[in-house]
């Protein structure tokens, strides 16, 4: 079992014994997602798949955030932000933008990438270093720039 899986089943077991229900189901739904990736795939889930797991779940609870907000939903809100505050605590530590920034710089150095149909060469060198670490979004966003300009 990985290590991050192990951290979410104490966890949840500490927020049984406290009687913390919304911090509870929030894991409860992790763990969920986390099964679902045993049971299609036959196997225990690796730490860096328990990360791709935490990713998609912050990614998902951003868009929502973003969508209740637009709609006037503050209680929706709130629940999702908390949702979002709880998962983030088991994501790494993110990288600064300075720390991203030398990484793409490395990257295109690395992959000799000048225009921007080189971009993939790069995002292949930069995702394993900065999955989970960083907003990968964001992190095209800049890369593409880079190249573009």
């Amino acid at each position: 079992m990985s290590v991050l899986r192990e951290q979410l089943t104490q966890d949840m077991k500490a927020c049984m014994k406290a009687g913390e229900k919304a911090r509870l189901l929030t894991i409860r739904g992790i763990l969920a997602a986390i099964k679902q990736i045993e049971i299609d795939s036959r196997e225990t889930p690796t730490n860096d798949q328990v990360l791709a797991v935490l990713n998609r779940l912050v990614k998902q609870r951003k868009d929502s955030i973003s969508q209740f907000d637009a709609a006037g939903r503050q209680d929706l809100v709130d629940t999702e932000r908390f949702e979002l505050d709880i998962l983030q605590a088991y994501l790494p530590q993110g990288l600064s933008d300075a720390e991203v920034d030398a990484l793409i710089v490395q990257a295109l150095l690395d992959s000799g990438a000048s225009v921007p149909s080189d971009m993939g060469k790069v995002m292949a060198l930069l995702k394993p270093q900065i999955s989970g670490r960083a907003d990968m979004t964001q992190v095209s966003a800049r890369v593409k720039a880079l190249l573009a300009g």
